[in-house]
């Protein structure tokens, strides 16, 4: 619809244009326009010439937009240019050269060193305590504390291996032949908090797997005479000969 108003515009001057051009090819005149077929001829010819001049001038000024949307486009990729400049090469990142032992001593000693408890006073205050028991119960057994699991498991899976190796237990149940045996756990307040929960799962399947056990302190929950029980439960009585 839109189309064909602006044809109507544009056929307007043609009608003009067209019944001067077929008065001067014929000696026609003004009078003659009463006949139906001059009018319809120069109706015919104005409308020809509109449309012509409409598809002229869309394509004029398609034109002028393309013309005008391309100086804009190359005068940005110019400042983008003058902006970023020339893209720099990215270097990749050189691996790290392995410390030998003599740049570690040299390290070690420009460094200072203070020293760390090996538990604090909740776990020290376990660890005396089920010490007290497991020498009660058969004094071949011994408590250990803070042991690294990748000194007490073992696994042909490296990738499995390396998942539990910097891994520690708070405190360790070994037998007389300092086989690992039961992994006490003490469990603070904020045990729950954080990824503690799901290092919890590794480590207690691993020594789940290696047929080691695997038992829990919670502080505030669990009381003397129920770790006495537990210990005395865990701990192999000494034969008697």
């Amino acid at each position: 619809m839109h189309y064909r108003q602006r044809s109507v515009l544009f056929a307007a001057p043609g009608l003009i244009i067209g019944g001067a051009a077929l008065g001067a090819s014929g000696g026609i005149t003004v009078a003659d326009f009463d006949k139906p077929e001059l009018l319809i001829a120069a109706l015919f010819v104005g409308l020809i010439i509109g449309m012509a001049v409409e598809q002229l001038l869309a394509m004029t000024r398609k034109r002028t937009w393309r013309r005008r949307n391309r100086s804009r486009s190359e005068k940005k990729r110019g400042n983008e240019s003058i902006m970023l400049g020339p893209r720099l090469p990215i270097l990749a990142a050189k691996p790290m050269r392995p410390i030998g032992a003599t740049d570690q001593l040299r390290i070690v000693m420009n460094s200072h060193f203070t020293m760390q408890p090996l538990l604090n006073r909740s776990e020290a205050r376990v660890f005396r305590e089920l010490d007290s028991i497991v020498v009660g119960c058969n004094s071949s057994w011994q408590v250990m504390a803070q042991v690294s699991l990748g000194e007490i498991l073992r696994s042909t899976d490296a990738d499995a291996y390396s998942c539990i190796n910097s891994k520690r237990v708070d405190l360790l149940l070994v037998d007389s032949n300092c086989r690992p045996r039961h992994v006490i756990e003490y469990q603070g307040g904020a045990h729950h908090q954080s990824a503690a929960a799901a290092r919890d799962a590794v480590k207690k399947e691993a020594l789940r797997r290696a047929g080691i056990g695997y038992h829990e302190v919670v502080a505030g929950q669990t009381t003397p005479s129920e770790l006495r029980r537990l210990v005395e439960k865990l701990v192999d009585r000494p034969s008697v000969i």
